[in-house]
């Protein structure tokens, strides 16, 4: 007999695309491989080359000041504007790295805002907004060097040793020092070459008022005062090779100094604010990251610019600090908008007389903000458009790379940034993507729409048209759902084959229907305008929607109403009247549907539509009649986004039902089924309201975006569910049924050893009471057999946690408590008291449960010696009655027994 367990609807989150950065410092080490970034008060590390999470770090209760990688990958050093600093120990063991907090400092009485870390991972530097510079030893907590400056905030600090050649007036010096520091003759002669390698270490430190300033770690001072910028120091950099220290400022210069005679080699004008600068390779390129967003590279030698002229980027595009070595093989620039920007190192042979403005070969976006909309892209659905409350559509990669596959796009990791699209000049609020995948609709609150092609395979992601016209925001864009004639050219190459229109709603209040051009838009000057517009509700509109005939389309709007329209001649077909609030999406039922019950009957499928609304509710539409087939209650916030979910195929549709899903302001995702009503599954993932939804068409995954700036990708896995329950069922009565054969035949090791596997107490407690009562117990048994003994000393803690809570519920019942007592002996008997203090027990409240159970098993326990030995007090009252009674009555001895004829007994003497 074939058991099987009723299908259940589930989904399991196997990938989310989370935020990695949100301002503040960011950290690389040597190896190009361990990213550190600032996530608010926590700290995350990253691997740059897979694009997969390590860990995150959880901050001390405030936000990070900043933090740093050492080169080695070794340490991680966090300071937050609690005054703390925290060095933490990092473990690399294969693909995960191990996090140890080693200690924790209070290093200035005011917050550090720089750190630096020499070549050695073994020095760190630390700058307070005090003007105050302390070195550290990392291994030994300890400081070796305190520095006091003006107070004035310490806005840049770098380690560097000078070259073998600029020592040459120091040996001198440290030969006379060292001869002083001498105790014996027997004196090492290695001490001089000790003191001459620390001679050479310096530290620079640049200030908020502009002044550089060199220490000598060796002679724990001052030499070498460079007042020259006006305006913050935010870049220091030294080259050996050139004997040149460069520095940048927000004074908009950068200058060279020659570090023999720290004299001013060159002052260039940068015309930007100068946020970070360093040196290439062997220091013949220095580079400068600014406010302009340009990467600039210079000739170190002569200070011209050998890069091309550069366009300043928008504001969200500006550098706001810059990070690189010569290990690296590429340079990290950190834009406003939280971007970090890859931007490839030109080799030193490369011809330097003129360079083409560098552009980044890789884009890593450290938060995606809110998430206000998004669709997968292309034919095999390997990219998707992400609405991220900006003025570009980000599209990043949903696949991962496997060795023989052929994705359309190619990428590293999953999540990987692939492009952006630009044209808008407000936030895009709305988008949609037609049914090949390559077309993308776009509106916004610059009051315009856009459609974009997106071709990876040619890097060519360009803006086919713009549609001007509305007067307000375009909160609303639909482009048809319907396949081209099979064998047609839009059919066969969609790609150069535009959709044939384009539906916008606005917060004018009213539609548009505009017809898409064969050829892309020239210029500006070719206006393009709508077919026909539509005064559609009475406030703004939040939805569009397109059947999949494209002969209808829906529009829902903030006046609680949703009206269905004919496309061809934009005339209203029907008005859906009940929600109670503004509606926030539609979603015409795909053609596949079956016939659906409904509240009031069935109705086929093709003719339904579905609603979300700010009253909570889900409801299903008859299009015929436009009447409410069912609604759907269980979001305790607004139903911002709803969708259809993969029907099943004729043969499969017995058992699994037709599911939608909805999206709430309460932060979930629900999967209902449209046929009874019912919440199938709840997924919670998110700790913002989620906005966006998308349906894989193929696999059924669902895509959830939210205001928490993730995206969480939910794999079905009902069919592995099912498959998992039947099996675990029919193994179940496999093990029910090899209990019953132990406990017939005796076997109570086998059986009790089962029935705590089963969790079966009623079992476990029939055997207890035959092992405990049997009438020929084992000598020198606990419980009475060996074996029981045997198997209650091998527990494992799962298992004698789960014990001991029947034990728990045994002893309060009189009837049950000898043998739970006997038990528990056997336990005491067979464990240390360690092993009950120390158990593991899973879950939040573990430990506090065990010592629950504990307790009450104790407080029972004391309870029944107490009743025993009441018991056994009441016993001697009855011994020394008996005695008494004993001594007066007369012996029996001398007396018999006589029976009268009315058949009484006399005792007589």
């Amino acid at each position: 007999m074939a058991h099987k367990a009723p299908f259940k609807t589930t989904f399991e989150a196997t990938e989310v695309i989370r935020p990695i950065f949100t301002g503040g410092a960011v950290s690389l080490e040597n190896g190009a491989r361990v990213l550190a970034t600032t996530l608010g008060e926590d700290a995350v590390l990253t691997d740059i080359k897979t694009g997969k999470h390590i860990t995150t770090v959880e901050g001390d209760g405030e936000l990070i000041s900043t933090l740093t990688l050492t080169p080695s990958g070794s340490h991680l050093i966090i300071c937050s504007r609690s005054l703390s600093m925290r060095i933490f120990s990092l473990k690399k063991s294969g693909d995960s790295i191990e996090v140890q907090l080693i200690r924790t400092l209070k290093p200035h009485a005011t917050p550090v805002v720089v750190l630096a870390v020499d070549r050695t991972s073994t020095l760190l530097a630390t700058g307070g907004t005090d003007g105050s510079i302390k070195v550290w030893d990392i291994n030994g907590g300890y400081v070796t060097h305190t520095f006091r400056g003006p107070s004035v905030l310490v806005s840049a600090l770098h380690f560097f040793e000078l070259a073998a050649g600029s020592t040459k007036d120091l040996r001198t010096d440290t030969s006379k020092e060292t001869k002083k520091r001498r105790k014996s003759r027997g004196a090492d002669d290695d001490v001089e070459e000790d003191s001459l390698s620390t001679a050479r270490f310096r530290l620079a430190s640049g200030s908020q008022d502009g002044k550089v300033r060199i220490w000598d770690l060796h002679k724990r001072s001052v030499v070498a005062n460079l007042d020259s910028h006006v305006s913050d120091v935010q870049g220091l950099d030294y080259s050996p090779t050139q004997n040149t220290l460069v520095t940048a400022s927000r004074d908009k210069t950068i200058r060279w100094w020659d570090t023999r005679s720290w004299k001013i080699r060159k002052v260039i004008p940068c015309f930007e604010l100068v946020e970070a600068v360093g040196f290439i390779g062997e220091g013949q390129l220095t580079y400068t990251a600014g406010s302009n967003g340009c990467l600039r590279l210079w000739a170190t030698d002569t200070g011209r610019e050998i890069t091309k002229e550069q366009a300043p980027k928008p504001e969200t595009e500006a550098f706001l600090r810059a990070v690189y070595r010569p290990e690296l093989p590429f340079v990290i620039c950190v834009q406003v908008d939280h971007t970090l920007s890859l931007f490839k190192v030109p080799s030193e042979n490369h011809d330097l007389s003129q360079i083409s403005a560098p552009e980044p070969v890789r884009r890593i976006s450290g938060t995606h903000d809110d998430i206000i909309d998004l669709r997968y892209l292309l034919p095999d659905h390997s990219a998707m458009a992400l609405a991220t409350n900006s003025e570009d559509i980000r599209i990043v990669s949903v696949t991962e790379p496997k060795p023989g596959s052929q994705t359309l796009v190619s990428s590293e990791y999953f999540g990987q940034d692939i492009a952006l699209l630009k044209g808008h000049n407000d936030i895009i609020i709305s988008l949609d993507v037609d049914w090949s995948g390559y077309w993308v609709a776009t509106g916004a609150k610059d009051n315009t729409a856009k459609l974009w092609r997106v071709d990876p395979s040619n890097n060519s992601y360009v803006c086919w048209t713009t549609f001007p016209g509305h007067a307000e925001s375009v909160t609303a864009v639909a482009l048809p759902r319907s396949r081209p004639a099979e064998g047609s050219k839009a059919s066969t190459d969609p790609l150069n084959h535009p959709p044939a229109f384009l539906i916008t709603g606005s917060s004018d209040q009213t539609i548009k229907r505009w017809e898409i051009p064969r050829e892309p838009q020239q210029g500006t000057k070719t206006a393009i305008r709508a077919v026909y517009t539509r005064k559609a509700h009475d406030k703004d509109i939040n939805a569009i929607d397109i059947n999949s005939p494209s002969r209808l389309f829906a529009s829902t709007s903030q006046d609680k109403t949703v009206k269905i329209w004919s496309v061809e001649e934009g005339e209203v077909q029907g008005i859906l009247r009940g929600h109670r609030r503004g509606v926030w999406s539609v979603s015409f039922a795909p053609p596949n549907t079956p016939v659906l019950q409904g509240e009031q009957g069935s109705v086929a499928g093709k003719g339904v539509i579905l609603t979300g609304s700010g009253d909570k509710t889900l409801k299903l539409w008859n299009l015929t009649d436009y009447s409410c087939l069912r609604t759907f209650e269980g979001h305790s916030n607004s139903v911002l986004k709803v969708v259809w979910l993969k029907i099943a195929p004729n043969e499969e549709r017995g058992k699994k039902p037709v599911l939608c899903a909805s999206a709430g302001g309460d932060g979930l995702v629900k999967v209902w089924d449209v046929n009874n009503g019912e919440n199938e599954c709840t997924l919670d993932n998110h700790e913002d309201r989620v906005w966006a939804l998308a349906i894989h068409p193929d696999t059924n995954m669902i895509v959830s975006g939210s205001g928490d700036s993730t995206v969480t990708f939910w794999k079905d896995t009902s069919s592995e569910t099912q498959i998992a329950s039947n099996e675990a069922t029919l193994k179940r009565i496999e093990q029910e049924q090899e209990l019953e054969n132990y406990e017939y035949v005796g076997a109570y090791r086998e059986a009790i050893t089962m029935a705590l596997q089963l969790n079966h107490p009623r079992k476990l407690q029939n055997l207890f009471e035959r092992v405990v009562n049997s009438k020929a117990p084992d000598v020198g048994s606990f419980s009475g057999l060996r074996a029981v003994d045997e198997v209650l000393a091998s527990l494992s803690d799962e298992q004698l946690f789960l014990l001991l809570l029947r034990l728990r519920d045994w002893n309060t019942n009189a009837r049950t408590a000898p043998m739970a007592q006997r038990i528990l002996w056997t336990l005491v008997k067979s464990y240390p008291a360690s092993r009950f203090s120390n158990l593991s027990v899973k879950g939040a409240h573990g430990q506090k449960s065990l010592k629950e159970v504990l307790n009450t098993l104790k407080v029972y326990t004391e309870r029944h010696y107490k009743r025993m030995e009441e018991l056994v007090e009441e016993s001697y009252l009855v011994e020394y009655t008996l005695q008494e009674m004993d001594s007066l009555a007369p012996s029996l001895t001398n007396m018999r027994l006589v029976e009268n004829g009315e058949m009484d007994v006399v005792m007589t003497s």
